[in-house]
């Protein structure tokens, strides 16, 4: 073999070696519309691509709304057709009783939603707007609160209910250097590692804040005085967190890193981790959700035969709790039966992305 052809195989074998590695960092990076996302405390993204076709059979066509069948009319967006991807950054509001509530909430949402339609609508419904990094920011009333919007790329839209610019300006900033793979949020730097491989959906971080129903944040435990609360189960003082209807013994401060990924027997496996202060901590903790389970399990047990209902008592049959160290792992199984009932019910979907935003 001459020098030549040695060189040159030296060369291709270098070239292939970088598309190696830059394939697999790629695979380690964050989604990009999670990367966009500003300082947060909580993040939660969702791929609804895998979600459509795991779930296709078990959701029914939606029935629209007036109102939302005039906002596909005029864009030609229908969020559950063309939303691929949405990443929603959770921020702490310092006057849970003010105008957003506990939380504010920052959104990037991917998909086949952007185009002049979009834009046209955009400009009607502004109540004012501003040229930032050579984006349009459409300032929209609603609710009380100011949501802005901003179409960031051909597929990408910026929507935040932050009462200042700052959080639509950082998403515009980080738009810049959306290329490189592990750019993005401290919380996600920090947390994005511990999300399982293939998750369709996850959040990391104080992802309990849209549960609080706008608790006055307060130091120390108390117990509830409801039928939960007879049991023992203490939860943060003047707070109350519930999922499917259920209190939590979780402050809304928790650290949390929680995910859906398809499982092998045409279900989903859910997995659900907290970091807590101490060893000790983490033991209390877990004795608190084991029997908080079992008072799950008791109290669904009457409930009637239906999709959405066994689904539910599949999720609470094979729920379990370990503690391993200071943190505390749930995991359980979730039918897609359990979601056909919810999306029956839910209504329709916000008619633009300035609902998306405002009914948060």
């Amino acid at each position: 073999m001459n020098r030549r052809t040695r060189r040159t195989l030296w060369i291709v074998a270098a070239v292939l070696g970088f598309l190696a590695a830059a394939v697999f960092l790629r695979s380690k990076a964050p989604p990009e519309a999670a990367r966009l996302l500003p300082e947060s405390d909580g993040i939660i993204y969702v791929n609804l691509k895998p979600a459509r076709v795991f779930f296709h059979k078990e959701l029914r066509p939606p029935q629209h709304v007036p109102e939302y069948q005039q906002f596909i009319d005029a864009t030609g967006i229908d969020w559950e057709r063309d939303l691929d991807e949405a990443a929603i950054a959770l921020h702490r509001m310092k006057d849970p009783s003010g105008p957003n509530g506990p939380v504010a909430y920052s959104l990037v949402l991917e998909g086949k939603i952007t185009g002049k339609q979009l834009n046209t609508w955009l400009d009607a419904h502004a109540a004012s707007r501003e040229l930032y990094a050579g984006h349009t920011v459409y300032s929209i009333p609603s609710e009380g609160r100011t949501v802005r919007v901003a179409q960031i790329g051909y597929d990408m839209v910026a929507v935040s209910n932050w009462p200042g610019t700052e959080m639509i300006h950082s998403m515009l900033d980080r738009h810049a250097t959306a290329a490189w793979p592990f750019a993005g949020s401290t919380l996600l730097s920090q947390r994005f590692h511990e999300v399982p491989l293939l998750s369709m959906a996850w959040g990391v971080g104080q992802i309990g804040l849209p549960f609080s129903d706008g608790c006055n944040e307060g130091s120390g435990d108390q117990i509830r005085s409801d039928a939960m609360g007879q049991a023992g189960l203490p939860v943060p003082k003047n707070c109350s967190i519930s999922i499917l209807g259920f209190p939590l013994p979780l402050k809304t401060d928790s650290t949390i890193v929680a995910s859906v990924a398809p499982a092998l027997v045409g279900s989903l496996h859910l997995k659900v981790e907290e970091e807590t202060p101490s060893d000790e901590a983490a033991a209390s903790q877990a004795a608190s959700l084991n029997m908080l389970f079992v008072l799950a399990r008791s109290f669904s047990t009457p409930l009637t035969d239906n999709a959405a209902n066994n689904g539910l008592k599949e999720l609470l049959r094979t729920a379990e709790v370990a503690q391993k160290h200071h943190r505390v792992v749930v995991t359980a199984r979730l039918s897609p039966s359990l979601f056909s009932e919810l999306e029956a019910g839910a209504g329709n979907p916000p008619e633009s992305p300035a609902g998306a935003a405002a009914s948060k």
